[in-house]
C-alpha cells in the first residue's frame, strides 16, 4: 500500500465514518476486482510507444461502479471525484500525485463496455462468484418489470423522442421509456435472470426469458397469469403460484383472494430489490438514448444490485 501524501492527508480530530465509507469499505472487500478487470482487459486500449500509459482498468471500473451506486454523469462524478474524498479513497486517486479522470475519459470507458456489451458478461460473471460462495441456493423464482422513465422532450437535433422507448398505460397514467424484467431467487432476493424490452411491451411476453429452467415454484403478478404452456416448456418441474386474475364478467372469489393474498407475501420479496435499484442507486431515468445503452446499463446495475444485497454474507466470516 503506498504511503498518502499530505495532499489527502486528514487532521480532523473528530471524523466518523459515513454511510457511504462504510458501504464502500464493504464493497471494497466483496466485489472481485481482477476478475472483473479481466473480461475488460482484451477490448481496453494498450500503451503505445512513448506516449502516456492509459489509466488502470481497475480504477476506471471503480468510478464507473460509483456512477451506478450515487447516479452520477460523466461530468457530475468527474466534479465528485475532486469535492469527496471517500470517492477518492475508493477509488485509490491521489491528488497529491496525480488529478481524477476527466469526465472524457470516463466516458470513453463507459463506450467500451456499451460496444462490446460487457454489461451482460460482468453480470453473469458476478452471479457466477456468487454461486461459488453458496447464495443462489433456492428452486423458486419470483418474476416482476419495473419501468424506467426516458425524457419525453423533443428538444433535441432530431426534434423527436427516443425512438427505442415506447409509452405504456398503468393504471389511468401514461408512461414512455423501458421495462426491466428480471427473475429473482426467491429465497436469496439476487437477480438471475434480466432483460430489457421497451416500455409497452407485456410483462408476460418474457416470461420464459426469465426461468433457469429448474425452478419447482415460479411467483408472479396476475401479468403471468395463464402462462402454463411456457411454463410446462421452460420450467416443467415449476408449480405455477402466479396471481389469479380477475375480470368484469368472472370475478374473484373468497378463496382465489385469500391465494392470492399468501402468494404475495412471497412474491413481495422482489419489491426489495427494485427498491435497492429505484431508491438507493436512483436508477429511476434512462440517461441514454437507444436501448442498447441503457441495456448495459441495466445489466450491469443488476450485478451490483445483487453483491449490494449480499454484502453482509459475504463479509461474514468463514
Amino acid at each position: 500500500m503506498r504511503q498518502t501524501t499530505i495532499a489527502e492527508g486528514t487532521f480532523a480530530k473528530y471524523k466518523k465514518p459515513t454511510r457511504k465509507e462504510k458501504f464502500l469499505g464493504q464493497m471494497e472487500e466483496i466485489i472481485p476486482w481482477k476478475e472483473l478487470s479481466a473480461v475488460i482487459e482484451p477490448h481496453y486500449p494498450k500503451p503505445k510507444g512513448s506516449g502516456r500509459s492509459p489509466i488502470g482498468i481497475e480504477r476506471m471500473l471503480r468510478i464507473h461502479f460509483m456512477q451506478h451506486w450515487f447516479n452520477l454523469s460523466d461530468p457530475a462524478m468527474e466534479e465528485a471525484l475532486y469535492d469527496i474524498p471517500a470517492l477518492r479513497e475508493f477509488a485509490q486517486i491521489d491528488l497529491g500525485r496525480e488529478p481524477a479522470p476527466d469526465e472524457t475519459t470516463i466516458c470513453k470507458f463507459r463506450h467500451i463496455l456499451e460496444s462490446k456489451d460487457l454489461g451482460e458478461r460482468l453480470f453473469h460473471l458476478v452471479n457466477a462468484y456468487l454461486s461459488e460462495n453458496g447464495l443462489f441456493v433456492s428452486k423458486g423464482t419470483i418474476v416482476d418489470a419495473t419501468l424506467i422513465d426516458a425524457p419525453t422532450s423533443t428538444k433535441n437535433k432530431e426534434k423527436k423522442r427516443d425512438p427505442d422507448m415506447h409509452q405504456t398505460r398503468k393504471g389511468n397514467q401514461w408512461y414512455f421509456g423501458m421495462k426491466t424484467h428480471i427473475g429473482v431467487d426467491s429465497q436469496s432476493k439476487l437477480i438471475h435472470s434480466v432483460a430489457v424490452t421497451p416500455a409497452n411491451t407485456h410483462d408476460s411476453q418474457l416470461l420464459e426469458d426469465l426461468l433457469h429452467g429448474d425452478e419447482t415454484k415460479v411467483w408472479g403478478d396476475s401479468a403471468y397469469s395463464g402462462q402454463k404452456e411456457v411454463l410446462s416448456e421452460q420450467a416443467p418441474h415449476a408449480k405455477d403460484y402466479t396471481q389469479k386474475k380477475g375480470s368484469r364478467n368472472r370475478k374473484l372469489s373468497d378463496d382465489d383472494r385469500s391465494k392470492n393474498r399468501n402468494k404475495s407475501k412471497v412474491r413481495a420479496k422482489v419489491e426489495h430489490v427494485f427498491h435497492v435499484m429505484k431508491r438507493q442507486f436512483g436508477f429511476t431515468k434512462v440517461r441514454y438514448r437507444g436501448l442498447d445503452k441503457n441495456a448495459n446499463w441495466v445489466f450491469l446495475s443488476c450485478g451490483l444490485v445483487n453483491l449490494s444485497m449480499a454484502r453482509k454474507q459475504l463479509l461474514r466470516p468463514t
